[in-house]
């Protein structure tokens, strides 16, 4: 019997260290090759962390709420044999045979490394669903589809699928008489496993959200703890306020132009795209043009020194189903053209939606758009996403009667209009710069051409 340590994996480049949230097996439990040990939190996103080996769980490190640092031992394994395949001496003299034995077993094991690599590799990274690692290889021993996998119900937390709901479906499948036809990839060289991506981005060590309260609670009210999620928003937000001046300027948008031309040009661009074009992309391109007039709303500001960004990378904060938030990052917005964009902001909006956004997916943002119209509101006063400096609120767009200015006078018309709500901190931003840069993004709206073709 040999040992084996799990430690904690590398999450992403600037992820140093990560919270221990959750044991998934208890000492003297039996781990499979791939399934989850523990889960973590990092400052960006929750993960399951699996087993590199099968065995006998011996040891537990650390304790829930635990901060480890990447590279630290986590666990401890025992696993059958030596993992190296490397016979162990006991002052015995090594005879011929027992030289051969081994020999004969790297042999096996070579040749059965290359009736694995034989096998298709499926792709599963077309399926918006989570699966455990341990899921995943049960369905590519057993030459399940990623269409059939999305068909089985899960019972496992947040409906997800179980080892025991796959084999249950193998089971089903085996009575039924039904065979299935492995799908057929190309096969590539296997890289390292990375660390299953889940759930919604979360801070290791959370101080308080507020100072504690003395409020007086009766015995006919709920007490409810706010999750983990909700203490990181609580204690960012009531930050940003209390380290920004915050400051906010309002406009008033008409955008007929766009609305008639988003509504000519939607059916077909779907057709061709395959995606569905939004309001959010045409938006995330004005505020890209206004940022590369006026870089200076793309900012940090550390101490006495104002830090300018080179890259104008567009955080768009997205309501996830369970009542929180999310801002997934759009790198270099500048150089996307429409489709790009529209492309990017829908895969974004939909993973994020299912938790399975990648840590440097949420984080490098330089300035944030947030649309508070998707829930009705007219205008808000939206607090700035730190260490940012501006922050911008789309309203809704609504039918209002006009002043329509021509040559021949003045007429009363229907036109599209919306509110835009600029969040800026005074400290680096004045009220110039933060009124030039939202009057900015409001004319190149106002001046969208309704016969652009993309």
């Amino acid at each position: 019997m040999s040992k084996f340590e799990l430690k904690l994996p590398q999450m992403g480049e600037s992820v140093a260290e990560a919270t221990l949230t959750t044991w998934l097996k208890e000492i003297g439990d039996t781990i499979e090759m791939d399934e989850a040990i523990f889960e973590i939190a990092t400052d960006k996103v929750d993960s399951e962390v699996p087993s590199e080996v099968e065995g006998t769980l011996v040891e537990r490190r650390f304790e829930v709420d635990d901060i480890i640092k990447v590279g630290e031992v986590v666990a401890v394994i025992e696993v059958a044999g030596d993992p190296l395949g490397t016979p162990s001496v006991e002052n015995e003299a090594i005879t011929e045979e027992e030289v051969e034995e081994p020999i004969a077993e790297i042999q096996q094991q070579v040749f059965d490394a290359k009736e694995t690599v034989a096998k298709p590799v499926q792709d599963f990274s077309s399926s918006e669903r989570f699966y455990s690692p341990l899921v995943k290889n049960i369905a590519k021993e057993e030459g399940i589809s990623i269409a059939q996998l999305d068909t089985i119900p899960g019972t496992g937390k947040e409906g997800r699928v179980t080892k025991n709901d796959i084999l249950a479906f193998i089971k089903n499948r085996g009575a039924n008489g039904s065979a299935v036809v492995p799908e057929t990839t190309e096969v590539k060289k296997e890289a390292a496993k990375p660390v299953e991506v889940k759930e919604t981005p979360k801070s290791a060590p959370i101080p308080a959200a507020t100072k504690t309260s003395t409020v007086q609670v009766t015995g006919t009210d709920e007490i409810i703890p706010l999750s983990r999620m909700g203490k990181l928003i609580a204690h960012h937000m009531v930050e940003s306020v209390s380290t920004s001046a915050h400051v906010q300027s309002f406009i008033e948008v008409d955008v007929t132009n766009v609305v008639n031309w988003r509504n000519k040009i939607k059916k077909s661009f779907e057709e061709r795209e395959g995606e569905k074009l939004t309001f959010t992309p045409i938006f995330m391109e004005a505020v890209a043009v206004a940022i590369k007039k006026f870089p200076l709303i793309n900012v940090s500001l550390d101490g006495d020194n104002v830090i300018k960004k080179k890259n104008i990378n567009l955080g768009m904060a997205a309501a996830l189903p369970d009542g929180n938030l999310i801002v997934p990052v759009i790198k270099n917005a500048d150089q996307l053209n429409l489709v790009g964009m529209a492309k990017t902001i829908n895969d974004l909006a939909n993973r994020a939606r299912n938790n399975a956004l990648k840590p440097d997916e949420i984080k490098d943002g330089t300035y944030t758009v947030t649309n508070v119209g998707s829930f009705g509101s007219v205008f808000g006063t939206p607090i700035i996403n730190q260490p940012q400096v501006a922050i911008l609120a789309l309203g809704a767009i609504r039918k209002m009667p006009s002043v329509i200015e021509t040559p021949e006078g003045d007429f009363i018309g229907v036109r599209s209009k919306m509110f835009l709500s600029h969040s800026y901190d005074h400290r680096v931003v004045n009220g110039a710069l933060g009124g030039m840069f939202i009057k900015t993004v409001a004319d190149y709206l106002e001046a969208w051409d309704v016969n652009r073709e993309i």
